[in-house]
């Protein structure tokens, strides 16, 4: 039995939309995506209730493990007043051989919205040519992450009252990290200054860096750590992450190559932040935690406002001027 086409409300369909790679939105909208962030911070925290999602739901699809991406999307709509459906590959159909675009076809029925983390790069753009609801990129194999990008431009944002020409440092496992495949795009069309540092092997793949420097960016690919913290604005660490070399011997060569002590940091400019993406295994070592250069814990948090405002861009609901 085929399911009837879904039928878009009016106001929301002129301003529904995907979200799967940061050219998905312009630098304008990203700005006024921040801005509905910010407003957004007490209504994340519990503050103020702000149901601007009640009746809505959101399908959190994950086909791979998550802790901070799935349990910030879950936070974001029920802090607006949505409801959440909780999808993953185990204990579903998906365990029989169902088609992801089969599981899509049921969630296009189920769902208004749905965060999609697959391990194959490509899966969030398939979602969104298979459905009808707006698509949300959580992580597409080694490909993109765009809510996590936006949710370190808030960060970023808010530690140091621009995103216009700062030096970010980019550290670790550059050719599988889709976090900052993501992130670099978004930086040079701010203006950044972009320092690679990776061992040849995780180095950030040339396509990438030759698309950053064809739109003018300020690219440096170096294997040393060290000589670049006194620089920089944005330290930004990734973990090796083992799950994505097809051999365990060429991870074994690599693995916890960067470290940063709270040593490291004695030259380093006030203001200047650290940032991860999370989970951390020894790149960053406890002692940096409680230095004021930690960000990263903050960034985790910052997930719940940014994801809330991008919800409610794709869903078409406009967050007030004032939050209160």
């Amino acid at each position: 039995m085929t399911r009837p086409m879904r039928e878009a409300h009016p106001r929301e369909s002129e301003s529904m939309g995907n979200l799967v790679t940061m050219d998905d939105l312009t630098n304008d909208d990203i700005v006024s995506v921040l801005d509905d962030a910010e407003k957004l911070v007490p209504v994340a925290k519990g503050d103020i209730l702000l149901p601007l999602l009640q009746g809505k739901v959101l399908a959190n699809m994950f086909f791979e493990n998550s802790t901070r991406t799935r349990m910030s999307f879950e936070t974001a709509m029920k802090r607006l007043g949505g409801s959440v459906l909780n999808f993953s590959s185990v204990g579903t159909s998906v365990s029989k051989g169902e088609t992801l675009y089969d599981t899509m076809q049921m969630i296009d029925g189920y769902a208004d919205i749905a965060a999609i983390r697959h391990p194959r790069q490509g899966a969030a753009q398939y979602s969104a040519d298979a459905v009808g609801i707006p698509i949300l990129n959580a992580g597409d194999g080694a490909g993109n992450h765009p809510t996590q990008t936006m949710l370190d431009l808030f960060t970023i944002r808010n530690a140091h009252g621009t995103l216009d020409g700062l030096n970010v440092v980019l550290v670790g496992d550059l050719r599988y990290g889709r976090t900052v495949h993501s992130l670099s795009h978004a930086l040079v069309r701010f203006g950044a200054s972009l320092t690679l540092v990776s061992p040849v092997s995780l180095k950030m793949p040339e396509e990438i860096v030759s698309d950053l420097k064809a739109h003018g960016a300020d690219v440096t690919e170096t294997d040393s750590l060290d000589e670049q913290i006194s620089e920089a604005d944005v330290i930004y660490m990734t973990r090796i992450q083992k799950e994505r070399f097809p051999d365990e011997e060429e991870y074994a060569k690599v693995a916890g190559i960067y470290r940063i002590e709270a040593s490291s940091l004695v030259g380093a400019k006030k203001g200047m932040i650290i940032m991860h993406p999370l989970p951390r295994v020894n790149e960053i070592a406890p002692s940096v935690d409680s230095t004021e250069f930690a960000k990263y814990f903050q960034q985790a948090f910052n997930g719940v406002p940014t994801r809330m405002a991008l919800l409610c861009r794709s869903l078409g609901v406009e967050v007030p001027k004032k939050v209160k």
